[in-house]
This record gives C-alpha cells, structure tokens and sequence, in this order.
C-alpha cells in the first residue's frame, strides 16, 4: 500500500514524487508484495478533500513512478475522473472507493477489462458512512447481494473482487468498537464463500495485539488477497499459521506506531 496524499494517517507510506514512489514500492516489493496499490484521497474523518483534478495533480508522478516497477498497480480512488486517466496511465486494477454506486463509475467499469475492488459501504463514499446496525455480516451478505445483481446487469460482476469495507469507518469511531466489528466481520468472513469470487482484506498497520489478532484471524481463513503495509510481516505470520505454529501478538515490528 503506498499513500500519495499527505493527510494519510500512515505517514511512512506517504510519498510525493516519482522517484519516491518507485523507491518505496520497490521496498514493498522486496518484502514480498505481489502487486501495488495507490491513492491520493485520505478516508478518515480528518482529511481534506480534493477535486479529481487535484487528485490527480498530487498522484500523476507517483502512480508513474510505481507502473515504472512492471507489476500490476491498482488506482485507489472513488472520483471517476481519476480513475479514468489512471487507467489510461497504465493502472490495471481499480480500488473502488465509492462501492461503484454511481453510474459513471460503473459505467467505466464496464467499458474497461480490468479487476475491480468491490468494498461494501453504507453510504455514498468513505466520508460519509453509516453505522452497521445488527449482524454486521448479515447486513454485509445483503449487501453484495444487491450489488452484485446490479453488476451482473451491466456484465461486470465476474471481474469482481469482494472487499469487508473493513478499512474504512464512520468518521472518529473508537478503536474498542471498530475492533469489535472488525472482529465480528473477520469471524464471518467465510459467508461471503457464498458469492463465489475472490476476498480482499485491507490489514491494519498500528502495531498492537489486538491488531495482531484481527490479521491471524485473517489469514486462517486463506483469502485470496490482503492490502498491507507490511508485506513481510503478513507472509511471516502467514506461513506460521499453516505451519500450525501460530506467531505470539507480542511480535510487533517497530516503527509503526
């Protein structure tokens, strides 16, 4: 995961420039990364928002610096301007900020033979979110299924890669009760099977048991994909887990706070 705006929160993944960008996905990459993943408009409460033309003024040089490495990278964005010129840039997958809930972005995506991130969401867009009231997997499951009836009508549902939503949250939520929903959500991660397409999980970053907790939880369940900061962290507690030697959620890496 690499960060272009300078109001994200992980503020060692945060870079600005073309050079910067190569050089930290190529770190990402030695740890073990499989593709990169790029945005430029920060989702927590605090952010400033920008216009697709800033949005693209601040992510043009670093989204080149990160194609120039050869892998897949994937626009994370959910203004359709945006993700339309990263596109034409060279960008393979596309991180649908806004749940394709308007239609000019699924309008995009239907013209466009790509991988798409689907994230499940209460609201218009990562700014703007609903509580879950209830099950928080069941309101998930009939979620996608609205969703993904709607992308199957314009062709695009097998493209499709489902995403919890888990990486985002309404603005200023406490730690303890977004931990218990994201606990409540990774237990249940095995109901969205149900679809029959790939799962996506964003992996939290801060260095705390309980986060530790959250990623094992995870990663026993062998989902197709994870977006991490730490690549290397996720592969070793990874392959420990089918190992059946779990590692301690003491091991934290430093630097990360």
């Amino acid at each position: 995961m690499v960060n272009a705006s300078p109001d994200s929160l992980a503020k060692f993944s945060v870079v600005s420039t073309e050079e910067e960008a190569k050089e930290y996905g190529a770190a990402l990459l030695a740890q073990g990364a499989d593709h990169l993943d790029i945005g430029a408009q920060a989702s927590h409460g605090d952010a400033t928002f920008v216009t697709a033309d800033e949005e693209w003024k601040i992510i043009e040089g670093p989204l080149k610096g990160l194609l120039s490495l050869g892998v897949d990278v994937a626009i994370d964005t959910w203004q359709v301007e945006t993700a339309r010129r990263a596109l034409e840039a060279g960008a393979q997958i596309l991180n649908a900020a806004d749940a394709l809930q308007t239609e000019a972005m699924m309008e995009l995506v239907a013209s466009r033979e790509i991988q798409v991130v689907l994230p499940f969401m209460l609201g218009p867009d990562p700014r703007h979110l609903k509580h879950v009231e209830g099950d928080p997997v069941q309101v998930m499951v009939d979620w996608f299924d609205l969703q993904l009836e709607r992308a199957e009508r314009w062709g695009v549902r097998e493209r499709l890669v489902l995403d919890p939503g888990t990486g985002f949250a309404p603005a200023h939520w406490d730690w303890e009760e977004r931990y218990e929903y994201q606990k409540a959500i990774y237990t249940g991660l095995d109901r969205l099977r149900r679809f029959d397409l790939p799962i996506y999980v964003p992996i939290a970053w801060k260095q705390t048991a309980d986060r530790l907790e959250l990623i094992d939880l995870v990663l026993v369940q062998e989902v197709e994909y994870v977006r991490a900061h730490i690549p290397q962290q996720i592969r070793d507690r990874h392959a420990a887990i089918r190992k059946g030697k779990p590692l301690p959620t003491s091991d934290v890496w430093d630097g990360y706070d």
